[in-house]
């Protein structure tokens, strides 16, 4: 915690200026063009990735609308902006409505802060 010395005010940490057209490059959902270079830098990988993705999002036990759901509250738990994005916009493809997608982001919400609350009682 911040301190005063000498009777003056204590000064908040200087943080360096955030660069935004790195943060907006960093999160350009053109960027995932350049996915075609891992297709093609490691194709047999990429093609069993890409495979395993479409299988993993089929209808089965959990429809296809409800692995969407949980995409969703994973991407937002992970904090993945491009995942973020992927699996509201498959999700509401799907037939996700608000409620739906307000109710996958307060399970995200929950377990990340169940995480914190468990992972507290390594402090005692």
């Amino acid at each position: 915690m911040l301190t005063a010395r000498d009777g003056q005010r204590p000064t908040r940490p200087e943080h360096p200026p955030s660069n935004d057209d790195e943060e907006r490059d960093m999160h350009d959902m053109g960027k995932l063009k350049k996915l075609k270079s891992l297709d093609a830098g490691a194709p047999d990988a990429m093609s069993a990735f890409w495979e395993f993705d479409k299988a993993v999002f089929r209808d089965g036990e959990i429809s296809a609308l409800n692995k969407q759901l949980i995409a969703v509250a994973v991407a937002l738990t992970t904090q993945c902006v491009y995942c973020i994005e992927i699996h509201t916009r498959q999700a509401r493809e799907a037939g996700a409505t608000d409620a739906q997608l307000a109710e996958a982001t307060t399970v995200a919400a929950a377990i990340r802060a169940g995480g914190a609350i468990t992972h507290g009682t390594h402090l005692f």
